[in-house]
């Protein structure tokens, strides 16, 4: 992948969150340092880092989509009430034993999401 301004930037907005954002609330916060950047540009940023596997897209079922700045493994938890997303540890070990030697499949990605109410949420219900 070539370096860009626009790129290094929208990199850097990822990894100084882990509130797993929108595209669009990684582009206000890039807007700041370019102020000239577009959504678009910032769409087809996302897409290429995605696909370079520099990001992750974080897919929860709210029809949005959210990116992840962590590549390492792990899972995540969607809060159906508050909407936030939280990293959970997670290690594919067995899951990736067992696909690629079994079955002999070369596994790029595993993606959980867990989805429910988070334990502040449920602390607001007591």
């Amino acid at each position: 992948m070539n370096y860009s301004r626009q790129r290094e930037a929208i990199v850097n907005v990822l990894k100084s969150t882990t509130s797993h954002p929108s595209a669009a609330w990684i582009y206000d916060r890039v807007r700041i340092q370019i102020p000239n950047i577009s959504l678009g540009t910032v769409y087809r940023n996302l897409a290429a880092l995605e696909k370079e596997g520099i990001i992750v897209k974080v897919p929860v079922g709210d029809n949005r989509e959210h990116f992840d700045g962590d590549t390492t493994p792990h899972s995540h938890f969607y809060c159906k009430s508050c909407e936030s997303i939280s990293d959970i540890p997670f290690d594919p070990g067995d899951i990736l034993k067992k696909a690629e030697e079994n079955q002999g499949y070369e596994v790029h990605t595993v993606t959980y999401t867990l989805t429910g109410i988070c334990k502040e949420c449920l602390k607001g219900r007591n």
